[in-house]
């Protein structure tokens, strides 16, 4: 596939690669070009005398270039030509001649520092050192749905047969997969609520087949954090809902209406977070668990169990999630023994840790409840 136009301008988008020859991703490329005399550039370019312009020789090598430094990732915008550092054309190139375009890099970009050639028989028409970057303006993928009047930030991505809705916000380096839904009036992307954030390009990136309904909000990450909030695939985020900076969200996840997560919360895959609930910051919750309406969670909450109340506990594991989920009765007959051996026998929670393990520890779905019990710093919710 040829690049697009790489040069932003107005006008016709010059397609000026052929063919490509040969080509090693990340670093070098070949390729052809037949200039012939019907080329439309030719009507206002000398046309007693045609010759393909010089600019168009650079663009000509940045379309190859984009081929070189192209990522495998469709949501990746391609890249452009920044800056052309040194040119020098040797010889015209007219009508009729068939070129010889090279380009090699030795960047590991964005940026890269490209250098180029256009040859045609064996001489060198033309050279250039140029730099190509990934475009800084907003990118939106062919297939996605945005309105017209949508006011996209410069650096938001938009993933294919996505949607946008109306009045809908995204803002600063935000990155979003494919065939997400985002409803009406949902801010993504704005800066952290954070005291300490002081303008670092930190990152919202938001995967695949997500539901983010009406207002809801979700904050990129910070210097103290890693500078990266992550949503994952196939998640519901309900209306007035809220990701708060550095969070890590795993996939199939459901926040529930006007829930919020604190700063640097995890929440594992296929955990529910019911309406109004708060996650207090550095908070854990665990995959397929559930956090009831309300809920004031300010401890870990461990893989596959409920948890709900103000100072949320534990009451009991979510079987229900279980069963949905396709675990098996025995997987969920261990799980049983595993909580009670944890949260319900006398003992301390390291001797019956132990036991656990020793005694269960072959069941997979107990193995990871262990381990993250294990794991905990800020403690698990107790019965």
């Amino acid at each position: 596939m040829l690049p697009r136009h790489t040069t932003g301008a107005s006008g016709f988008p010059y397609a000026l690669v052929d063919a490509v020859l040969a080509l090693e991703p990340g670093r070098r490329g070949r390729a052809r070009k037949v200039v012939s005399g019907n080329e439309p550039y030719f009507a206002g370019h000398f046309p007693a005398i045609p010759v393909m312009p010089g600019v168009l020789l650079c663009e000509a090598l940045a379309q190859l270039g984009a081929l070189v430094v192209a990522s495998d990732d469709p949501a990746e915008p391609p890249a452009e030509i920044r800056q052309v550092l040194r040119a020098r054309f040797r010889h015209p190139v007219l009508p009729g001649d068939a070129i010889e375009l090279g380009v090699e890099t030795d960047s590991d970009g964005p940026p890269w520092v490209c250098r180029g050639t256009v040859q045609a028989d064996g001489r060198t028409l033309a050279e250039a050192e140029f730099v190509l970057d990934r475009t800084a303006d907003a990118y939106v993928h062919p297939t996605a749905v945005v309105a017209p009047t949508a006011e996209l930030a410069r650096g938001v991505r938009v993933g294919a047969d996505t949607r946008i809705g109306p009045h809908a916000v995204l803002q600063g380096r935000t990155t979003l997969g494919a065939r997400n839904r985002i409803f009406p009036s949902a801010s993504l992307g704005s800066p952290p609520q954070d005291l300490k954030y002081r303008g670092e390009p930190s990152a919202l990136e938001i995967g695949d087949d997500n539901a983010i309904r009406e207002y809801v909000t979700m904050n990129p990450g910070t210097e103290s954090g890693g500078m990266l909030t992550r949503v994952g695939n196939g998640s519901l985020f309900m209306a007035n809902s809220h990701v708060g900076h550095d969070c890590q969200v795993g996939d199939h996840v459901v926040i529930a209406n006007s829930a919020a997560l604190a700063g640097h919360v995890v929440v594992e895959s296929h955990a529910i977070v019911g309406g109004l609930s708060g996650i207090h910051q550095f908070t854990r919750v665990g995959e397929s668990s559930m956090c009831g309406a309300g809920a004031m969670v300010s401890q870990d909450v461990p893989p596959f169990c409920m948890a709900s109340g103000d100072r949320a506990r534990l009451y009991g594991l979510n079987l229900i999630g279980l069963k949905r989920r396709g675990i098996s009765d025995e997987s969920v007959r261990a799980l049983k023994r595993a909580y009670r051996a944890l949260f319900v026998e006398p003992g301390t929670l390291q001797d019956a840790l132990r036991r656990t393990r020793e005694t269960l520890g072959g069941v997979m779905e107990v193995a990871r409840l262990v381990a993250f019990v294990e794991a905990s710093e800020r403690g698990v919710c107790r019965p």
